[in-house]
């Protein structure tokens, strides 16, 4: 066996066949120079992360990154397809006009057949409704996903972002189909939990793995953050997604309790973040972002931490109870089995 396969865990997702690896990378706004996207890629292949997550719309511009990794696939890991878990997704903007946007099977079936070309395969091993359409019937959109498996264009379909009672109806129709869904993808960290009861619940009900973006919560959840807002950092430019009103004096207090329980237990405040979210053995995968190489490192020595105590999670429930006072906590017990030790660097 290959080094890097021995250096990663990996999980099943859901009640399916298929095992992802602890640590997804998502190439989103990182994608967009070649050369950037190429450093990423190798470090993560290297570390035995197999699976690589786009959506049409990723870029700027719009379909860049499929395009660059599909440049990156072809030079650099062509032998090596079929140990490789590629995802995309369609269902935000994507081109003008009525048939651009949304759950459609004409958006859908169009989009992805425009990523196929991008990324320079014949299938991607997953291909996700990328957000809930109340608009057009579900069965058209799960129709969509299904027709898409049968045509040996998708391996696996999947949801992202969806409600729980959508979800819970997208996978009826989808077992009517025989076309199980398997994933769902959904924003959720520390500061961000509004799906960790309903949504949580009726994914694992419905037999699908969970992967989770944003573990870190834009980089709220490192050591950027303790004493404000940098300079340099993401929530000091205007056109980022992390507005600057977030970063509130009661948010940074928080933050600094957290990162003084993540030294008393020896690693960094982002690596108890997202040791955090592995807490529930729901999860398949933490789907990260990097801008460097050595962000990916830093995150996969997380595969080399201890499990949290009862009384550690006790502590960081009540620091995060004082930042949302009326949020419910996690109120079922989860668990996963210790990782065995692996050679990942440190962070």
């Amino acid at each position: 066996m290959s080094s890097r396969y021995e250096r990663m865990k990996y999980i099943r997702c859901g009640q399916s066949g298929l095992k992802l690896p602890t640590l997804s990378l998502g190439g989103w706004h990182n994608f967009e120079h070649l050369e950037k996207a190429r450093a990423l890629t190798l470090t993560a292949w290297d570390l035995g992360i197999t699976h690589f997550d786009f959506a049409n719309n990723y870029g700027p511009p719009p379909g860049s990154a499929e395009e660059n990794f599909g440049r990156i696939l072809k030079s650099d890991l062509a032998a090596h397809r079929d140990e490789l878990i590629i995802s995309t997704k369609a269902g935000y903007t994507m081109w003008d006009g009525p048939y651009g946007d949304w759950g459609s099977k004409k958006y859908l079936t169009t989009s992805l057949h425009q990523s196929l070309r991008r990324l320079q395969i014949d299938y991607v091993d997953i291909f996700y409704s990328h957000r809930f359409d109340p608009e057009t019937p579900l069965e058209e959109t799960m129709g969509a996903l299904a027709q898409a498996i049968r045509e040996g264009k998708a391996l696996y379909a999947g949801l992202s972002n969806y409600p729980a009672k959508a979800v819970k109806k997208a996978a009826k129709i989808m077992d009517r189909l025989d076309m199980p869904l398997i994933i769902h993808q959904c924003r959720y960290n520390m500061l961000e939990r509004g799906i960790e009861q309903e949504v949580f619940q009726e994914t694992a009900d419905k037999g699908m793995g969970m992967i989770v973006f944003c573990p870190l919560a834009q980089g709220l959840l490192t050591d950027r953050y303790l004493n404000g807002i940098p300079d340099d950092a993401r929530a000091a430019n205007p056109a980022s997604f992390l507005k600057a009103g977030r970063i509130t004096p009661k948010l940074v207090e928080t933050l600094n309790k957290l990162n003084s329980l993540a030294q008393g237990r020896g690693q960094s405040l982002a690596r108890m973040a997202l040791n955090w979210i592995l807490r529930d053995r729901r999860v398949a995968s933490l789907l990260i972002g990097a801008s460097k190489p050595q962000q990916i490192l830093d995150c996969a020595a997380v595969l080399n931490d201890e499990l949290f105590t009862a009384e550690e999670l006790r502590r960081i429930e009540g620091i995060l109870a004082e930042l949302h006072p009326t949020a419910a906590p996690l109120l079922r017990p989860l668990s996963r089995t210790p990782a065995k030790k692996t050679t990942t660097p440190s962070s």
